[in-house]
């Protein structure tokens, strides 16, 4: 019997993430183990009058690829993902998988070909979203390895996802809706700041994000949310930062990261353990040693470091950056086949000023900044 909670996730990301239309073109997409997901999903697209089609993934099949695919092969365009993006009005995909460490053993060049490969479908995908001609969702479906990553079993960790989405509650979409409202002041009053300066440990880090547009994650790109975000300005960041939790990335853990920054790039990398595959991906190309995102997690139900980054970028109380591909919505023209998220951790003694006025401390937002403003 399917879980009702997943019923629920289907009908939001629908109708309220997406939001669906008679003759859209929606395309789903996700692993063999996420088929109960996309099942739900479907059924509730083509209810809402879509045009659907899907395309699922084999963990096994990619493993082949990677294992046996030469450099030229592997950096070769994804046709079908490329082309299918092209047509799309709506994209929802699913994340979990059977093995969260299948690549703990591939080499770090040919993740890095991989890359270059699905650099055709990214372009096409960033400036779909720019410009609002596409809709995508991505959100979680819980499997038995992604629980045992989390340090979970299977039901507990089933509580946790749907339950970082408030798929227990009765209306979640109107929770959703709330907590949009609230997170719309914040974007209100940082649209008009031109720096944010980041303090925690080891972190020290000046962003200019004059005349960017920070977004409200509401729900309604990926899901569970909890996030504000912008893409900083691209050559004008400068410090450093440490990162407070692994970076995770195909599988295999960066721990310990510390980044030096100047004039917007990564000049100095180092990390406790995975150092070569961070300094990897830091040169896959020319745009993935600057940033393309600076945000703060604002989903205070999630407090448990999970690795997954969908859940894990959403910890209230935290911020993080990622190096490479920006998002036009919110002004970047950082362009990269890659976006990768790193985590800091805001609760023991970090502070966040905008155009040096102190309006985060602690982990938490403090309310009184937004009264002075009328927010």
């Amino acid at each position: 019997m399917s879980d009702v909670r997943l019923s629920k996730l289907a009908k939001l990301l629908v109708n309220y993430s997406t939001v669906v239309k008679p003759g859209d073109f929606v395309l789903v997409t996700g692993e063999d183990v996420t088929v109960p997901w996309m099942v739900e999903v479907v059924k509730e697209a083509v209810k809402a009058g879509a045009h659907v089609e899907n395309m699922i993934s084999s963990q096994e099949v990619n493993e082949m690829k990677l294992k046996y695919g030469t450099s030229t092969q592997l950096k070769e365009e994804n046709f079908l993902t490329k082309k299918a993006l092209e047509l799309a009005d709506v994209w929802l995909s699913a994340w979990g998988t059977r093995n969260t460490k299948a690549n703990s053993n591939t080499d770090a060049s040919k993740i890095q070909d991989a890359l270059k490969g699905a650099t055709s479908w990214r372009k096409i995908y960033s400036a779909k979203m720019g410009d609002g001609s596409l809709r995508w969702c991505g959100t979680m479906f819980p499997t038995f390895a992604d629980a045992q990553e989390a340090s979970m079993s299977l039901s507990e960790y089933e509580d946790f996802v749907y339950g970082a989405g408030l798929l227990n509650t009765e209306d979640p979409v109107a929770e959703w809706k709330k907590i949009s409202a609230q997170q719309d002041r914040w974007v209100k009053y940082l649209d008009t700041k031109k720096q944010i300066h980041i303090v925690s440990v080891d972190t020290d880090v000046k962003v200019n994000v004059s005349d960017r547009k920070w977004i409200n994650c509401d729900g309604r790109v990926n899901f569970p949310d909890g996030e504000i975000f912008t893409s900083p300005v691209e050559n004008d960041i400068e410090g450093h930062i440490s990162f407070s939790f692994p970076g995770i990335y195909c599988g295999k853990e960066i721990e310990g990261i510390k980044l030096e920054v100047s004039k917007g790039k990564v000049v100095k990398a180092t990390a406790k353990k995975g150092e070569d595959l961070l300094k990897t991906l830091l040169q896959i190309d020319e745009g993935s040693c600057y940033f393309g995102e600076v945000a703060i997690g604002t989903n205070y139900g999630i407090q448990k470091f999970t690795r997954n980054m969908l859940f894990d970028e959403k910890i209230g109380g935290t911020v993080h950056m990622a190096i490479g591909d920006s998002m036009p919505e919110a002004g970047g023209i950082n362009r990269s086949s890659l976006h990768w998220d790193m985590l800091c951790d805001m609760r023991e003694g970090g502070k966040i000023y905008a155009d040096e006025e102190l309006f985060y401390e602690n982990g938490k937002f403090i309310e009184s900044i937004l009264e002075k403003y009328s927010l």
